[in-house]
């Protein structure tokens, strides 16, 4: 057959171009598969449909009718001089042309239905080559070359247009035709599919998993999905029919692949929602990224925006997996989600990222690449983040804080070693509590003394030094007692020795000192913490809790000293804990005692420890927040300052128009008095000033709770799970008031488009 046939090279997809089809002679070839994460939505970048293989083009076709064409909402469209005027491309083309696309890439317009549906013998008429491969930018005469792609009746582009229409009416097919079902058939496959929606509703929602081990007709252990489903069947005799006993047997609607393309098909109309209801406005990208439980690096996109109620909104996109943590890398990541939801990085009003991740320095770059393709998106530095680096740098000024830190870790470590410690403990603190209510020292009541053990600090979480702090001085006698008896039963000298190190340790007046003086800084700054993490935070509340914190530390330093001192003595009396008198002389640590150098324990402790503890905290682009801090709403807007929001407006020019700043004065007095009369309203109402300062985020919390969430959905037993499956069901689960308002007939119908199903879903009559 060689000797014949001249075997020609075909491209199966944007990611194998240089697989060689040919090279598969003697052996069967397999139906190559074509994954819908591999469609381009930029049309600029997409490869022509004929360099598919010939077997997953109707695949190909399906997933771009899905989708839609590539048309950005609200981007900033680049202009080109004509003679002596500037042209660009209009949105409202969009409006008027259905099937016309624009890439952000080319800065060109490309026609949808000619690059699916191209006919077998294409003529010229209309640029028709220019409309799918080359793309068309003359914007002079826009409208009337538009038209002239369009044609006549016979034109390639109306010919492309009557493919386009029958084939997403997938009833009036020839297949569909050869291949009809009785209406009553049509019935129950609906009934059929509704039933396995309904149960993927339910395990998307509580964020359980769906297979088993074994999912055979005789198993225990079928799993979630099956479980539920034939419980539906015992409850509902109409499912039961449809499913165990009149369901065709390769129709059953119940296979892996199935219950993943209705689990996409759930998410895609989350996501739909969530950008329909972006629209056009301003809004921040927050990102942020973490390991899953089988060690792929993750990439979690959020949006924040404000809706027309005035409700600052922060909605989770997507999880991207990332092969490495370059910036372009992650550029790149982040511009083929937005070409495919129609995103534009135009609209982007700001940008945030922790800055304390092991990706600090590529989210910089991220940060940079982002501010040269649009130098309006404002970086602004996660705050929560900001409050534990300050707090991790003055532990690390003070030699005595860090060590104590280092010492506290070890005793949770020693005293939660094993089980046996635990219990002892949690004993031991039992019998105190109830001596001391004996005693009359304590009072009981209700949700008080529950049992308790110690919180280990997390490095990542420093607030969570603040909860091992607490825990370590509420159960100091049972956690020496713990101790105590580690070093009697120890065995070997060096055990013994370590334990005893430890006790010693705890009889320290400065280990304690340093204890009850890092409770009370971390109780200033955990407040502060939890707070910023909140979701209706914005940045004019924000420095406002910093300032009012700035103004506690300042307090403290001045004021503060004579009660923690008492605190500390009274603990050290309590617990028979030695006290140094602060009077007397000790040597200057770090000299030899050989040159006599000496310092009094109050020096030590007031001055080099207590008034080491400096509070620091960045406050980059002051301008900016002076300026957004004129729109705080509270006491009817009495920081509204007419003159540092017209400043506001010139750090975005792109927004205001000349002309727009020219009655922008006049403007402002009548918006405050209209705010203030609605303020006494209680309604709400936002201007574009106020808009752009509550788009800019206060923390990356809501992206830390979206990776907390996939310890959830992709557990140690759940490792294997898709990149796609993993980020639908995250969609699902964590916009789940979103996902509960969907109706069910969208779902159904975009997972009837998503491929060519063995029999059609009749659409309801909603009239």
């Amino acid at each position: 057959m060689d000797k014949y046939v001249i075997r020609t090279r075909k491209i199966v997809n944007s990611c194998d171009k240089g697989d060689d089809l040919g090279a598969l002679s003697g052996e069967k070839r397999k139906r190559v598969k074509f994954d819908s994460t591999d469609v381009i939505a930029d049309p600029g970048e997409r490869i022509s449909i004929d360099d598919y293989e010939i077997n997953i083009r109707d695949e190909v076709r399906r997933a771009y009718v899905l989708k839609g064409p590539c048309q950005p909402k609200g981007h900033k469209f680049f202009q080109k001089t004509f003679g002596n005027q500037n042209r660009s491309f209009q949105s409202t083309w969009f409006r008027d042309y259905v099937w016309l696309e624009y890439s952000v890439s080319k800065d060109a317009r490309f026609c949808l239905w000619c690059y699916l549906f191209k006919p077998p013998k294409p003529k010229s008429q209309g640029g028709r080559e220019v409309f799918t491969k080359t793309g068309f930018n003359n914007w002079k005469n826009a409208r009337a070359s538009l038209g002239e792609h369009v044609g006549n009746v016979d034109s390639d582009h109306n010919y492309a247009a009557r493919k386009y229409e029958a084939y997403k009416n997938r009833r009036q097919s020839v297949e569909h035709i050869f291949t009809q079902h009785s209406s009553h058939a049509d019935v129950a496959y609906r009934t059929r599919l509704t039933a396995v929606l309904g149960v993927i509703r339910f395990l998307l929602k509580q964020g359980l998993a769906f297979r088993g081990h074994d999912e055979s007709n005789d198993s225990l252990s079928r799993g979630n999905f099956l479980e539920l489903l034939q419980r539906d069947c015992e409850h509902n005799e109409e499912i039961a029919k449809v499913l165990n006993i009149n369901a065709p047997g390769n129709n059953q609607m119940t296979a892996p692949s199935i219950q993943k393309e209705i689990v996409n098909a759930c998410a895609e109309e989350v996501r739909t929602t969530i950008i329909k209801n972006i629209g056009d406005r301003f809004f921040t990208l927050m990102v942020d990224e973490s390991r899953d439980n089988s060690v792929k690096e993750q990439m979690a996109i959020m949006v924040r925006y404000v809706d027309d109620h005035g409700e600052i909104l922060e909605r989770f996109l997507s999880v991207e997996h990332v092969a490495d943590t370059s910036s372009h890398t992650l550029k790149e990541a982040i511009d083929k989600f937005f070409a495919k939801y129609g995103l534009s990085i135009s609209r982007l009003r700001g940008q945030v990222y922790d800055g304390a991740s092991n990706m600090c320095g590529e989210f910089n770059c991220l940060k940079a690449l982002i501010l040269n393709e649009n130098p309006y998106a404002r970086y602004v530095h996660c705050f929560a983040h900001q409050l534990q680096l300050v707090v991790v740098a003055v532990a690390k000024t003070l030699p005595i804080v860090e060590n104590s830190f280092s010492y506290l870790s070890i005793i949770v470590n020693t005293v939660g070693a094993s089980c046996k410690r635990k219990d002892a403990l949690r004993q031991s603190q039992h019998d105190h509590i109830v001596t001391q209510l004996e005693n009359g020292e304590i009072s009981s009541g209700r949700g008080m003394h529950q049992e308790t053990s110690l919180a280990r600090p997390g490095d990542t979480r420093w607030g969570s030094h603040y909860h091992t702090v607490l825990r370590i001085l509420a159960m100091w006698p049972s956690v020496m007692e713990v101790l105590g008896n580690v070093h009697d039963d120890a065995i070997g000298s060096k055990d013994r020795g370590a334990t005893l190190g430890l006790l010693d340790r705890m009889e320290n007046f400065e280990f304690v000192f340093t204890l009850h003086l890092m409770k009370r800084v971390l109780a200033i700054t955990n407040g502060l913490s939890q707070v910023l993490q909140e979701k209706n935070q914005n940045i004019v509340n924000a420095m406002d809790m910093i300032h009012a914190v700035k103004v506690k530390f300042q307090s403290f330093r001045e004021d503060g000293w004579n009660n923690l001192f008492d605190e500390v003595c009274k603990f050290c009396v309590e617990n028979s804990i030695d006290m140094p008198n602060l009077e007397d002389n000790l040597s200057i640590r770090g000299r030899s005692k050989r040159e006599g150098q000496s310092i009094t324990f109050l020096h030590r402790f007031r001055v080099e420890i207590f008034f080491g503890m400096n509070s620091r905290f960045s406050e980059g682009n002051n301008e900016l927040l002076s300026c957004i801090s004129c729109l705080d709403p509270r006491q009817s807007f009495s920081r509204f300052n007419a003159l540092k929001l017209r400043r506001l407006a010139d750090f975005y020019p792109e927004d205001f128009s000349a002309f727009d700043l020219t009655m922008l004065s006049d403007q402002l007095d009548i918006y405050i008095y209209d705010v203030r009369q609605r303020a006494t309203c209680g309604n709400r109402t936002t201007c574009k000033e106020a808009e752009l300062a509550l788009v800019l985020p206060v923390a990356t919390a809501s992206v830390e709770r979206a990776f907390s969430t996939m310890n959830i959905i992709k557990t140690d037993l759940r490792n294997k799970m898709g990149d796609e499956l993993l980020s639908d069901s995250l969609s699902c689960y964590i916009e789940k008031a979103i996902f509960l308002k969907i109706d069910n007939e969208p779902i159904l119908q975009r997972f009837q488009a998503m491929q060519t199903q063995r029999m059609q879903l009749p659409r309801i009559d909603r009239n």
